[in-house]
């Protein structure tokens, strides 16, 4: 069967796959649609690694407020062109990751993105901990790796579970999204806003300083 340039355009309309990948899922399926679109989820998914390297220009800045405005997020994802991030699913993905950040308040996007101080911050009070448990020498080094990972799983966005299914982590899920719509996606970078985040600790900062201005 003919594989015509309408009938790929249907399909990524209809998945936001790439067209090449379309055209090659419509040439296995010879021409099902239905059949297309589990062949590029089968083999999509198996090329979702590669994929991942490739550069991500485009993409959409997106908002989300939370509890009556109590919180507030914004944050940054990219896509290949610009044609996939009018995509519906990938506008469903942004708003599910904005929504992570807003509930589970991650500090970065990934491990590789916490910087060297904090890593060393935390494995010395990991290994603190661990040292005033009365473990071996031996252990501590394997229980502080532990802790870290923990703390990573909760730190990183990329590492946490996914709120709406923590059968997987965010990063498992837009791995899965790169497979289906066959573009590189990346989260560049957020930022979340929570009503009154920080007045107390400048109010403390403030009674100090009137309290040192007294003694004076």
């Amino acid at each position: 069967m003919q594989i015509t340039a309408q009938m790929v355009k249907e399909l990524r309309e209809m998945t936001g796959a790439g067209m090449m990948d379309c055209k090659k899922a419509l040439e296995a399926a010879k021409g099902d649609y239905d059949a297309a679109v589990k062949w590029l989820r089968e083999n999509d998914l198996a090329a979702a690694e590669k994929k991942a390297g490739r550069i991500a220009a485009e993409g959409v800045v997106d908002s989300y407020i939370h509890e009556g405005g109590r919180i507030g997020v914004l944050i940054e994802v990219n896509i290949e062109t610009d044609f996939a991030a009018k995509n519906e699913n990938f506008k469903k993905l942004v708003r599910d990751l904005a929504m992570q950040v807003a509930a589970m308040n991650p500090f970065f996007v990934s491990r590789e993105d916490v910087p060297e101080d904090v890593i060393a911050r935390e494995r010395d009070i990991a290994r603190v901990q661990a040292v005033k448990s009365g473990k071996p020498e031996p252990i501590i080094e394997k229980i502080v790796d532990g802790r870290m990972e923990k703390y990573y799983q909760e730190a990183c966005l990329m590492e946490q579970p996914f709120i709406r299914d923590d059968s997987m982590t965010c990063e498992q899920l837009i791995r899965e999204m790169i497979a289906k719509i066959g573009e590189n996606i990346r989260v560049r970078r957020f930022v979340r806003y929570e009503m009154g985040e920080g007045l107390e600790k400048r109010s403390e900062d403030f009674a100090e300083e009137v309290a040192a201005q007294l003694k004076k």
